[in-house]
């Protein structure tokens, strides 16, 4: 029986990676993704902050704030990370998610302990869980597997 031989892939911009979607969809998420988090993460903040009281202005502003520097932040660290090797870059994702976990908590006005200790246990799961998908996805000099 007679098989078809395999057609060339796509060219991507990752050695080892199949190119699905193209360069203007990757373009338009590296802005849409931060913005949608951003906005999420704002009325999260937003929502927690007020405790189930009523919507005002400035509770708007917070959340709008928090969206706008959760979102810049979000960016700089998707076009920033990558370069790094792997340790800082799970260590700049790492503290981002446990930054971003204890400003969460201490919106619900708990202590700073609390959110201290619930922020530092969500760094280190991220680091952890990331650095060892780094190691396992890169050779020793931080290039990809293929």
């Amino acid at each position: 029986m007679a098989h078809a031989a395999p057609g060339p892939r796509a060219p991507s911009r990752r050695p080892g990676a199949i190119h699905v979607f193209s360069d203007r969809a990757h373009s338009a998420a590296k802005l849409a993704v931060p913005v949608v988090l951003g906005l999420v993460y704002g009325y999260w903040a937003a929502a927690r902050a007020r405790d189930g009281g009523p919507i005002t202005g400035g509770n708007l502003l917070f959340g709008f704030l928090t969206a706008l520097v959760f979102a810049v932040l979000c960016a700089v660290l998707l076009r920033v990370a990558p370069k790094l090797r792997r340790e800082m870059h799970a260590v700049l994702w790492g503290g981002f998610a446990g930054i971003a976990v204890g400003f969460l908590v201490n919106q619900a006005g708990t202590s700073v302990l609390r959110s201290t200790v619930l922020g530092l246990a969500t760094a280190a799961g991220v680091f952890a869980f990331l650095f060892y998908r780094y190691s396992t996805h890169e050779d020793a000099e931080g290039h990809p597997l293929e």
